[in-house]
């Protein structure tokens, strides 16, 4: 519940004044005036009200004096507290708290997700391509302003407001269902500890992590990460490519690209493919001319990974075929070898 107890932190804090200015109030008009209890309840809410009604007795000269820093004071515990609510009512903080608790509702019935640790530049852009995917997506991001701001824009992202590094968090996003997690996290430490975390919750989880130091990359695998990814050290290969072989980049970014001319590869799982096109050969399946796609790699069963496999080579168990495409060529492969559902 400390994402709650965050966000309501200010309400509760304004709350908290108001009854403590009112114990005050009660307590010195009881013992410096002597009014009776109902008596000095009534001379506190008139004077925090300010609404100016008349005094149940005339007060001393001590009484007075209270009085007069009391109103000042309290003319500021009112301001305050009409801010909070303003703040809650009409920029939409209560309506993100209710939006949290349902998705938190939502979560708990989601299996087979991807959760993303932190909604930073490398976060959105994983996020970004997740949904373009067709996944489904958990988001975790410990600034609320960037949660409300994104919620705005999009309402249907699942996004909780909290730490990830906190077990709590991860079990609400549904670590033990998910099939992965991206912990794109500003520190290695935070993103070694969501590895060691989540992997403890869930032995078959998928974890990939981001990594700013090469010495962080064996303690990322040692605590349970399936693959490090370092973005400056991609993003300097990337750099001195575009020298040595630019044509293989410009290659490489029909796959990321927008418009006609953007590639597309596409993972098929041999039990995805019609029962009667799972033992045949790469040359019987012909995916070139029946659907305009090209296999260009097949991984055996995990074992090992052929490149632009022999025509006579048969499908297996396990097999994963790997295609490249157009949008349309894949959609066309989609239509004709993919089991009906």
């Amino acid at each position: 519940m400390k994402w709650r107890l965050l966000r309501l932190n200010r309400f509760i804090w304004a709350f908290g004044l108001i009854l403590t200015s009112l114990v005050v109030g009660v307590g010195t008009y009881r013992f410096m005036e002597g009014y009776t209890l109902a008596e000095a309840f009534y001379m506190t809410v008139i004077t925090i009200s300010t609404t100016g009604f008349q005094e149940v007795h005339p007060l001393s000269s001590k009484g007075r004096i209270f009085t007069s820093f009391y109103l000042l004071i309290n003319l500021g515990i009112i301001a305050y507290t009409v801010s909070v609510l303003t703040t809650y009512l009409f920029e939409g903080e209560l309506r993100a708290i209710w939006q949290n608790y349902m998705n938190e509702r939502e979560i708990k019935r989601f299996s087979g997700h991807v959760i993303v640790c932190g909604y930073g530049r490398n976060g959105a852009r994983a996020t970004n391509d997740l949904l373009a995917s067709g996944e489904r997506i958990v988001v975790i991001e410990r600034n609320p302003e960037v949660t409300l701001h994104k919620r705005h824009h999009d309402e249907k992202l699942n996004l909780l407001t909290g730490n990830a590094t906190e077990d709590e968090m991860l079990e609400k996003a549904g670590v033990r269902q998910a099939k992965a997690l991206i912990s794109t996290l500003p520190t290695d430490a935070d993103n070694v500890f969501v590895a060691l975390t989540a992997r403890g919750f869930n032995p078959d989880l998928q974890i990939i992590a981001r990594a700013s130091e090469k010495t962080t990359e064996q303690k990322l695998l040692r605590a349970g990460a399936n693959y490090v990814v370092m973005p400056d050290e991609i993003g300097g290969s990337h750099m001195a490519s575009l020298i040595t072989q630019p044509e293989v980049i410009h290659f490489l970014e029909l796959l990321n690209g927008t418009g006609p001319n953007k590639m597309h590869l596409e993972e098929v799982h041999l039990n995805e493919l019609r029962e009667d096109l799972r033992g045949l050969s790469i040359r019987e399946l012909d995916v070139r001319n029946r659907s305009g796609a090209t296999l260009i790699g097949l991984n055996r069963n995990g074992s090992e990974f052929l490149v632009s496999p022999d025509a006579d080579t048969c499908l297996q168990a396990g097999d994963v075929l790997i295609l490249l495409g157009s949008p349309s060529q894949i959609q066309t492969f989609s239509q004709l070898f993919y089991l009906k559902r």
